[in-house]
């Protein structure tokens, strides 16, 4: 993928406490130049088009369209939304427009089978460490 993701251009779409700010901050810590912006952003899709690193974390269903994406850049959507489908259970899509942006992108997340994961395993290792903590025991190895 990338050895450094220093002086490349990111942007967040999403400026949630949980999600948005702090990948911002992240991204600022790794020397990234950085765009902070959110549904109502104006151009939208230029600010995209600009960046190699694209993290989609807006929480509105495949807002971010192929056409947006710059050709090879990173995408990594961080979207979990659920719509409804005639007469089946509902679909889980992302906040980017999946195979409109697998045709554009140099490397995507799926939707779901990406983030998600990852965010659940983080979770189990801050839980197991927590636990740890509070009985006294050595913090694991992870």
């Amino acid at each position: 993928m990338h050895a450094s993701i220093e002086g490349m251009n990111a942007i967040v779409i999403g400026r949630s406490n949980l999600v948005g700010r702090p990948l911002v901050q992240l991204l600022l810590n790794e020397n990234a130049t950085v765009t902070i912006a959110h549904s109502r952003s104006r151009d939208l899709a230029k600010l995209c088009a600009q960046a190699d690193l694209v993290y989609a974390a807006v929480g509105r269903p495949e807002m971010v369209r192929g056409d947006w994406i710059k050709p090879g850049a990173t995408v990594i959507d961080v979207g979990i939304n659920r719509i409804p489908v005639p007469g089946g259970k509902p679909k889980l899509v992302g906040d980017v427009a999946f195979q409109e942006a697998l045709n554009v992108a140099g490397a995507i997340t799926p939707v779901p089978g990406g983030v998600g994961q990852m965010t659940v395993a983080c979770l189990l290792v801050n839980t197991l460490r927590a636990a740890c903590a509070i009985a006294g025991l050595p913090a694991p190895a992870v």
